[in-house]
């Protein structure tokens, strides 16, 4: 199994299609950091990708902000799959679960945690020794620090806890759990290309939280079972490995990160901040190498791999958190009968889609997506001069086509036969005198013939008709 985290700096960037580089890892999981896309953004082509099933948690509050993904080989599909660390944005009952102490957060901190799309969770099965194993596998992307803004630190600190919480949690649950990502934070100095330039170095709050949530060194006579347990109580540090220095623990400029803005990589003036951490147990006995991939260009950050020495067991089925299951990829089209319902049909018909809406898109976008008409509280409406006009146009267009029904209708046939003309001027035999009776007789057969299909005709008529053919024929 091979497993990959990268900070790719907006997946939109890569114009040839994001198969070639997920191809180009020939891993079974890859995991991206800060996508930059929200949902109604999305497209096809990087939401559905041949031999791959994905995962996105999508930022809440700004659009083309952070954002992370998670890509499964169809040969790993995951069994569970979450989006978030507090499980509030749950909207299904397949979750992975296990939330751990939240006690020390406030409903709207909690809230605000969650909403810029930091968190996936995937849960897998692999061969074990004796029987299938799980492993949960944690795709973040933590926030930074902002000098600027005090109350970004503390935001940064309070999502360090969040997911210190849930991680264990999970591992307390009997899986496995790798975390990884992008952690914005580089650990000891041998991470930095420059530590004597940051001031108090050991004592910045974000290095002291992974000192707390990273396991140490054991010591000769500790002891530590799978879920991260060490024997000797008063052994410090926590239940995770740093797995790039468990296989390189002394190697130097071994950066993950680089300032574009001074061309940095050229001269590797960087920082690692991208980590893969999993369980002690993990680390030692199934994850056979790490490495770091500074020759793939293409964001600022760089990919790290993990090698474990075990085969995942696939899903036969996606999670509902899969991007397959959304409803803008799923091929949902409307017969042609479905343009012949009623309007009030019609209406549930997108008021379910409305339902069924991403969640990352703010009441806004929702009503603009669905009704473009409709601009927050601005509807579009017709003016009373116009609607009165309307009304109008319409009331004549009626009485018209009700007078018009009231003549009798033409054969088809009359519209395509000759019209006759009479080459020669008519025999006075065959034109009376306009005052004869033989005349009136003849324009009443006339008026007779024209009405012959209507069923009321008077009796008296037919007398007329009678009378006048026999005076015709005399003449």
């Amino acid at each position: 199994m091979k497993i990959v985290t990268w900070n790719i700096n907006g997946i939109r960037t890569f114009k040839s299609g994001i198969k070639k580089i997920l191809d180009s890892f020939e891993a079974d999981i890859i995991c991206v950091q800060e996508t930059k896309v929200t949902r109604d953004l999305l497209e096809e082509s990087t939401a559905i990708v041949d031999g791959y099933n994905s995962y996105f948690s999508f930022s809440r509050g700004r659009s083309g902000y952070s954002g992370v993904a998670t890509y499964c080989k169809d040969s790993a599909t995951p069994f569970l799959a979450e989006e978030g660390l507090t499980g509030l944005l749950i909207t299904h009952e397949e979750a992975v679960g296990c939330y751990g102490d939240q006690l020390e957060f406030s409903s709207e901190e909690l809230l605000a945690l969650d909403n810029e799309g930091r968190a996936v969770i995937t849960q897998h099965h692999f061969t074990g020794a004796d029987a299938p194993q799980t492993l949960s596998v944690i795709n973040v992307y933590c926030p930074r620090a902002d000098p600027d803004k005090p109350e970004r630190k503390q935001y940064k600190l309070q999502f360090y806890k969040l997911l210190q919480s849930r991680a264990e949690a999970i591992l307390r649950s009997g899986s496995h759990v790798i975390v990884l990502g992008d952690v914005n934070t580089s650990h000891r100095p041998i991470d930095h290309c420059d530590p004597e330039d940051v001031d108090n170095f050991e004592d910045n709050p974000a290095r002291k939280w992974l000192n707390h949530f990273l396991s140490g060194a054991l010591e000769n006579g500790d002891t530590e079972d799978q879920f991260g347990n060490i024997s000797q109580k008063s052994a410090s540090g926590g239940k995770f490995v740093d797995s790039f220095r468990h296989f390189h623990p002394k190697r130097s400029d071994a950066f993950t990160c680089w300032s574009t803005m001074t061309g940095a990589r050229q001269t590797n003036y960087g920082t690692r901040i991208d980590y893969i951490f999993s369980n002690r147990f993990l680390v030692e006995n199934v994850f056979s190498g790490v490495d770091i991939m500074p020759e793939v260009e293409g964001s600022d950050h760089c990919p790290v791999w993990a090698q474990l020495s075990c085969t995942l067991l696939p899903s036969p089925k996606f999670p509902p958190l899969c991007t397959r299951h959304m409803p803008e990829f799923i091929g949902r089209q409307l017969k042609l009968s479905g343009f012949f319902v009623k309007v009030s049909e019609k209406q549930n018909i997108f008021k379910g889609y409305k339902e069924s809406l991403p969640g990352s898109q703010e009441a806004g976008e929702i009503r603009e997506n669905m009704n473009p008409g409709v601009q927050g509280n601005n509807i579009i409406k017709k003016r009373p001069a116009d609607k009165e006009a309307e009304t109008k146009a319409h009331k004549a267009k009626k009485s018209k086509l009700t007078k018009t029904e009231t003549k009798p209708k033409g054969n088809l046939l009359a519209f395509f036969k000759p019209k006759q003309t009479q080459l020669n001027p008519p025999s006075p035999e065959l034109n009376p005198d306009p005052g004869s009776e033989s005349s009136a007789c003849l324009t009443n057969a006339i008026l007779a013939d024209d009405t012959h299909c209507n069923s009321t005709q008077t009796k008296s008529s037919d007398v007329a008709l009678d009378t006048c053919v026999s005076v015709v024929t005399e003449t």
